[in-house]
């Protein structure tokens, strides 16, 4: 085993993981959003929970709260074991627990198999946050009362080694030690492992009160109608509620609806979802879109075309009204419709009856018309593209589709929505999003709406390591690049934005020719890429860019130095760099 010294210092210096918005106030450690709290608040809350639950069961909620914590972090762990040993990644966790404020941590002894899944850990605790504000409340206790750091400890290292691992603290300064210390094994290699494991489950007082919240809620849906969404219609916004609203209200009607929104929308669910909840459901939903038609085509694709109507009519073919006979017809894009196949649309809606092209005989159809555009109908018609009498027939029933920046309250569900369905299309098993992935997804314009969020999840279902969550960079959101600027912590904990200070003579060098800018920027991709490893993305998260901006960069710098090369073959070549 080697020096626990020397491994400590491999895991590197987490502090380059934190970032501070300055503009946000939010505060991130890497791609998980943080919080700074007193730790006199906190204890208080402890307090609270111990007075209300009692001690046996605060111990409980306090060991899972901190077990699910120490699964987050383990996250990160994760990524650094990309680029480092299981000893020096598995150190991350520690240093953390240490960064966070929670304890300091000394390894003791570590010894660890993760194929095998063999771990010994002994840890010292020092400065141990809640040993101290217990034993401030509740003066000495009989046995360890540092409940939410061995949740974390456990929850950490059951994470990192693919199995349960508990941890019992044997020392505490709760209990009247000096200080804390901690013995992490598996399970089953603990006599009492049944007694621990039960601040691990929910106590069965949650099990009733969830039983009880299912009784009150199956009550007041009998009470009272509870509006139950088809399922492939998400949303919770009231924008939404409101257009789905008026949806079913023209179910059971057989009005012509008019459905309005951008591009992107989702005005083709909304129909197909007005069709299944109609009467008509049994029976055919046709769509087209009359932008994607030829002009000179669409009178025959709308109403059909009997056999040497016009060159190339070698039989007789039905339109899109006749095959939607009896259900129901959805015209996308009817801002896009010509004149003349207006005028037909007009007549059809009145009379209920279509001319094939090249036949004179009338067609009896029973066809309900959804027509939607992101157009403005009544400019068409002001500007004379568009009929006045055909738009007061569509325009009986309208209904306006917000768009998606509109519809913040969407945006989650319909994310999960969308990575459940791609991550089984692509065979992929994903735990969600990261917190600064949310963020970027909720504070994205979304000019494509759903369309663009849709194609955003499965690419970066796609992009994401199997097991391992969707991060920021996996989206690739226009807007990234214009993100705040966030304050970083440098060696000795003070905040800072640009770090100017240690760069001064880097500055200095550069004005004054002994370095040009792009050999700066090449020594800094090569430095970032050797420390991480090769791997690109853990080299873009060291230089605060993407992923995609450091290949780029990359890229460049290669084919500047072949350039170089092809100009000078004669001098000295120059370092080759990184290939992507």
């Amino acid at each position: 085993m080697r020096k626990l010294t020397s491994v400590a210092k491999a895991a590197g210096d987490l502090r380059s993981h934190v970032h501070f918005d300055a503009e946000t106030g939010l505060i991130w450690l890497n791609e998980n959003r943080m919080l700074l709290v007193h730790a006199e608040a906190q204890a208080l809350l402890r307090k609270e929970l111990i007075d209300t639950l009692g001690m046996e069961r605060a111990r409980g909620l306090l060991t899972r709260m901190g077990y699910a914590s120490g699964t987050r972090d383990a996250e990160l762990a994760r990524k650094q074991s990309q680029s480092a040993d299981d000893m020096a990644a598995f150190m991350t966790g520690p240093k953390l627990h240490t960064l966070e404020g929670i304890v300091r941590v000394t390894p003791i002894r570590l010894e660890m198999d993760r194929p095998r899944g063999a771990f010994y850990g002994e840890f010292l605790w020092e400065h141990s946050w809640e040993g101290q504000w217990h034993r401030h409340y509740f003066g000495i206790h009989h046995e360890p009362v540092c409940w939410t750091q061995i949740g974390y400890a456990s929850g950490y290292t059951s994470a990192f080694m693919g199995r349960r691992i508990l941890y019992k603290e044997v020392e505490c300064v709760g209990a009247g030690d000096n200080n804390c210390r901690i013995v992490g094994k598996p399970i089953e290699e603990w006599e009492d492992a049944d007694a621990q494991m039960r601040y691990y489950n929910p106590e069965s007082i949650a099990d009733q009160l969830i039983d009880l919240q299912t009784q009150v809620t199956h009550l007041r849906s009998s009470i009272g109608e509870k509006e139950t969404l088809p399922e492939h219609m998400i949303g919770v916004s009231p924008g939404f509620r409101a257009a789905y609203g008026l949806l079913k209200q023209a179910a059971d009607s057989q009005i012509p609806v008019l459905l309005l929104g951008e591009t992107g929308v989702g005005k083709e669910v909304f129909a197909r979802c007005l069709h299944e909840m109609s009467p008509r459901a049994g029976a055919a939903f046709v769509a087209v879109n009359c932008a994607a038609i030829p002009q000179e085509l669409v009178e025959s694709e709308l109403f059909g075309v009997e056999k040497g109507a016009y060159t190339g009519a070698q039989s007789a073919r039905p339109g899109r009204f006749e095959r939607a006979d009896g259900g129901t017809l959805m015209l996308d894009e009817v801002g896009d419709l010509p004149l003349s196949a207006q005028a037909k649309l007009l007549r059809v809606l009145q009379e209920h009856e279509i001319e094939r092209l090249g036949d004179a005989r009338p067609r009896k159809v029973n066809v309900r018309v959804i027509a939607a555009t992101n157009a403005d109908l009544a400019r068409l018609v002001k500007d004379g593209k568009f009929r006045l009498d055909l738009y007061y027939r569509l325009n009986a029933y309208q209904i306006h589709i917000p768009p998606l920046r509109e519809r913040k309250e969407d945006i989650s569900p319909l994310s999960k929505a969308f990575l459940e369905k791609y991550a089984t299309i692509h065979g992929k098993r994903l735990r969600g999003f990261t917190d600064k992935a949310k963020r970027s997804l909720l504070s994205y314009n979304w000019p494509g709406n759903i369309r663009e969020l849709q194609n955003v999840i499965e690419r970066s279902v796609i992009l994401a390591p199997h097991g391992s969550r969707i991060e920021a960079e996996h989206l690739f959101l226009a807007e990234r690049d214009r993100q705040p600027p966030e304050l970083g912590l440098d060696a000795r904990g003070t905040l800072h934005a640009q770090g100017w200070q240690p760069g001064e003579k880097l500055c200095e060098s550069v004005l004054n020719g002994v370095f040009t800018l792009d050999e700066v920027e090449s020594m800094l991709l090569e430095a970032a890429v050797t420390k991480a490893s090769g791997n690109l993305s853990s080299a873009a998260r060291l230089l605060g860019i993407t992923r995609p901006q450091l290949a780029y960069r990359l890229k460049r710098m290669k084919e500047g130095d072949k350039q170089e090369k092809a100009a000078a073959p004669e001098s000295k070549p120059a370092k080759t760099g990184v290939a992507v």
